[in-house]
């Protein structure tokens, strides 16, 4: 039996200027390029690293999105990813971490009616479009199974029934092993993740679509009206002030004029 590990990824815009609908405040994503987010790019990594160390490892990618975010599959497969699966449907667009982390839930509920039991889960610490770090643990929370977030290290036993985890804190870290099967949320600081290859570009792997009805989801608790957080605003930040520099034809003479700005200004 295979050593099946899931790794769940998010398709977000790539670039710096986010338009947002003013009546839903969420982002219009149509005509804005988009990437692989980049701590699921780190979880991917991971993933396929153990299936490099391991000869019977499956490493499959779930997205949820529009049918553009098959694009996200096409370069996780083109890296040795071996499965893509995009579960694509309007009616659960719009929605928030709770109502997306349902929506998974209910993917990997069905990816299991299918395949059998996983031993692994990947997910990224955050999305760059959100930055919430929810969705990783909400969904092990609905799966029933063990959670680490922000997972800088990594190391599998052998015997493939532990893993030992470094937890990266503000002010440490924890050493942590964890029976599996377990979620971890990955970090950029657990490794570099790989280029796509040409025997990937070109090989043949499985992507498949899912909607809402062959997930079986409860449409109730999923989509933008079932999402229990409400966006009070939504809005780009405003570009940062220059700096001012502080003039002076020596040292002492750029200390003096700043000790002069600053008491200008009341600071001392």
């Amino acid at each position: 039996m295979a050593f099946n590990i899931i790794v769940c990824a998010k398709q977000v815009p790539d670039t710096n200027v986010i338009k947002i609908n003013p009546k839903t405040g969420t982002l219009i994503r149509d005509g804005v390029p988009s990437i692989l987010n980049n701590d699921d790019a780190n979880a991917l990594e991971q993933a396929l690293q153990i299936k490099d160390k391991f000869d019977d490892v499956k490493v499959t990618v779930i997205t949820m999105g529009p049918p553009q975010a098959n694009d996200l599959l096409f370069e996780c497969i083109a890296k040795g990813a071996d499965e893509g699966i995009l579960v694509s449907d309007r009616a659960v667009g719009g929605s928030d971490t709770w109502a997306t982390s349902n929506t998974l839930e209910a993917a990997i509920r069905r990816w299991v009616k299918d395949n059998g039991d996983y031993n692994l889960i990947f997910t990224g610490r955050q999305a760059i479009d959100g930055d919430t770090a929810q969705v990783g643990p909400q969904l092990a929370e609905k799966l029933g199974i063990p959670q680490v977030s922000y997972v800088e290290e990594f190391e599998i036993d052998e015997d493939r029934k532990t893993v030992t985890v470094k937890r990266q804190l503000e002010d440490g870290y924890e050493l942590i092993e964890v029976a599996l099967p377990c979620l971890l949320t990955t970090i950029k600081e657990l490794n570099t993740p790989r280029y796509m290859t040409v025997a990937g570009i070109y090989g043949n792997k499985e992507m498949k679509t899912w909607n809402a009805k062959d997930i079986e989801v409860d449409l109730t608790k999923v989509g933008l009206e079932a999402s229990p957080t409400n966006v009070f605003r939504s809005f780009t930040p405003a570009p940062k002030q220059p700096g001012v520099k502080i003039e002076g034809d020596t040292e002492n003479a750029q200390a003096k004029n700043l000790l002069i700005k600053l008491k200008g200004k009341h600071v001392i």
